[in-house]
Order: structure tokens, then sequence, then C-alpha cells
């Protein structure tokens, strides 16, 4: 019988020549382990989806609970299913006005092409701006709108009438204009290495907006359920979007993404023609009960708030290293060291020493940190005495 490794191989469509590999047959709270009983602690929460760690006895008693109950029953929008509505109720008493009306879907693209067609459904214009080193996804309209070449020359031709526009840039205001649909923008840049706005950049792009009747859409997918210090980036920098856009941690492990409107701007949707975006598995009720479960462990535990005070415990533990520049906030780090050639060691050694880490597509002097909000002290500690003996073996 071939082994595990080589089935994976042999019939899992991969995605890139040079696979992590790691057998994990178990995951709990900030770790991993694999067939051996090896143990990994998780610095990356599966790319920032495990906020809450892996299986959190909240998020799985939610499980549990609604599997009695049921799974999937109807296509998305025509059964009123109770983790649906109470999810998207406790998400938008949560959110500023007028951000009231959740369209659940299955995935961060799929979350990015349903606010695209919104915005030029609602507006009746087609061009959308968006930003260089942005991502968005890799399904052919999300692709449309991610801002490297590098991953979009391949599948040409994609969507047309977008524009890519420099973040932090005065130009990128000021190509706002009557013929703009929307502008699409992360608050905080996550695949570019966490690169965060500058002065009121993210208030000038709403004021040009507004005064060009353009839509503003946020893509909090990375930085979203507490990440960088707040429920929602858009607390952080006072900026409400037109259109919110969540993933990743949104289901609390489970796939699960959304696109949040105000009524009147998602109403477009239901009619000329009505079933004008639909899905059949968007909003499953394993995902939702979930999701809200990982939700209400955030709020009630003050994970956004504690994540700035574990942010400067891990600064304070990563001092002396051969690292560079540490950039971002709470949890969502890009570490840039000394050397930005060892990271490929870093990373492909990185589970010999008990860690797992990650590239950023967009950068490569730099890796990320970005643990289960859960993380202890003490786990904190671990993984920079796991980081320093990393960074010695590599130098």
């Amino acid at each position: 019988m071939p082994s595990q490794r080589q089935l994976f191989l042999d019939h899992i469509g991969q995605t890139s020549p040079a696979p992590l590999m790691l057998e994990i047959e178990r995951a709990e709270g900030s770790f991993l382990y694999d067939s051996h009983g090896r143990d990994y602690l998780d610095l990356i929460s599966g790319v920032s989806v495990s906020n809450t760690g892996h299986r959190h006895p909240a998020v799985m008693a939610a499980l549990n609970e609604q599997a009695g109950k049921y799974l999937h029953l109807m296509v998305y929008g025509e059964v009123i299913q109770s983790p649906q509505v109470r999810y998207a109720a406790r998400l938008v008493s949560l959110l500023p006005p007028p951000l009231e009306s959740v369209f659940f879907v299955n995935s961060g693209s799929e979350a990015i092409e349903g606010a695209i067609k919104l915005a030029r459904r609602f507006t009746a214009r087609n061009e959308i701006i968006y930003f260089r080193n942005a991502y968005h996804g890799s399904t052919t309209g999300a692709l449309s709108v991610q801002g490297s070449e590098v991953y979009r020359n391949a599948f040409r031709p994609l969507m047309p009438s977008t524009t890519m526009a420099d973040f932090n840039s005065h130009e990128a205001v000021e190509r706002i204009c009557s013929s703009t649909a929307a502008v699409l923008v992360e608050p905080v840049q996550a695949e570019a290495g966490v690169i965060q706005p500058a002065g009121d950049f993210l208030k000038e792009l709403r004021e040009a907006c507004n005064r060009h009747g353009a839509l503003l859409i946020f893509d909090e997918v990375q930085t979203g359920f507490g990440r960088t210090g707040s429920l929602f980036s858009l607390y952080r920098y006072n900026v409400t979007p037109d259109i919110l856009v969540l993933a990743k941690a949104l289901g609390g492990g489970l796939p699960l993404g959304a696109f949040i409107a105000s009524c009147e701007i998602m109403s477009s949707l239901t009619h000329d023609p009505a079933l004008g975006h639909i899905t059949t598995f968007g909003g499953h009720p394993l995902c939702c009960a979930t999701g809200l479960a990982s939700l209400e462990v955030i709020v009630n535990e003050g994970l956004a708030e504690k994540a700035l005070e574990k942010e400067q415990l891990l600064r304070s533990g990563l001092t002396g290293m051969p690292f560079r520049e540490i950039r971002g906030e709470g949890l969502l780090l890009a570490v840039v060291p000394e050397r930005p050639e060892i990271i490929p060691s870093m990373i492909s050694k990185a589970p010999e020493h008990g860690l797992l880490l990650d590239y950023f597509l967009f950068c490569p002097e730099a890796f990320r940190i970005a643990p289960p909000l859960t993380i202890s002290e003490e786990e904190i500690r671990l993984a920079c005495r796991r980081l320093k003996s990393l960074t010695e073996a590599v130098s």
C-alpha cells in the first residue's frame, strides 16, 4: 500500500513544486501534532483562519450541537436557517451602520466576486480600482484585481475595466471619478508584507468615493476578527466602507465567506434579474454555527485587545535576533531578517525546530508571524526560543 505521502502527491492537486509535506494527525490550541507525536507551534493560524486556535471547546460544542440538528437543507437564501440568521444578526450588531445585510458565501474569493458584482450592479458602472501588491483571491474575477502581474499573466485575458493604483498614494485618490464603480482595498495590505495605511489615506479614499458616487470596498479577510488589535480594522482607522468582505476566521475553522452592505445596496441583487447572485453551500449551517461561537470567544475574552499586548511580548522576545524590521500591529506581523536570503531555509527548516512559518506572496524579504489570538504568554516565549534556535541554525 502506498504511503500517505505518496498518495498525497499522486492524487491531491498540488499548488507548488515543494509542498510542506507534514502529515498532521491532530491539532489543539496553538499546536499541530504529526503522526510521530511531534508538536509544531502554529505561528500562521492556517493563514489567519484559526484565530481562536485549533478545536476550541466552544467551537467544537457548537459544531456538534448543530450537526445533531441538520446539515445542508436548500440552496442559500430560500429557507430560514437559525445559524445563518443568528450569525448575521450578531455580526451586524458589531459593525457600524449602514453595514446591515450579510450575504454568506464559501470563501474569500467568492466574497470578492460577490462584492464586485454588487458594486457594478448598484452603481451601473464598470471600473474597479485596486492596489499594487493587493491579494483578493484566485478566481478569475479576484485575480483581475490582484496587484501582481506574476500571478495574473499566465491566466489572461482577465476581467476588463480594472485599474491598478499604488497603495498610500495621492494619485490613487485622484483616479476615482464618475466612471468608478468601486475602490477595492485592504485596510492593511497583508500579502504585501503587512503595509499599513499612511496618514489619512483611507479617509481620503472614503471622501473621494463619496464625491464621485463610487463605493468603497474593504477586504478584511485577513485583518478581521481581532487580528490587528480591534475586532475589525475599519475601527482602527475610523473609516466605514460601503461593502465589507470577510472570510478566513469568519467560519471559526470551517469554510465561510461573506460580503456585507446596506439593505439598499444589497437589495439590488434581488431583481433584474432575480437570483442575480446565488450559491449552493454559502452560509452552511455548520460553518455559521462555528463562526458565531468563535466570534463570541473573541468578543467575550477580549482577544482583539489582548492581541496588542501579545504583540509587545513577541517583539520583546525577538529582540537580539538577526531581524532588521518587524512591521504590523497585533498578531499580524512581517519580520524582515538582516539577510532576507535565509527566509526559504527558515521556512523549510522551521518544522525541525517545532514551528510553522510562512511566506508573504508579494514580499520575499519578510516572513509571517500570525499565531492564534488565543496563544498564551508561555507559548509566545516558547515560540521565541524556537525562533532563536532556528535563526542560529540557518545563519
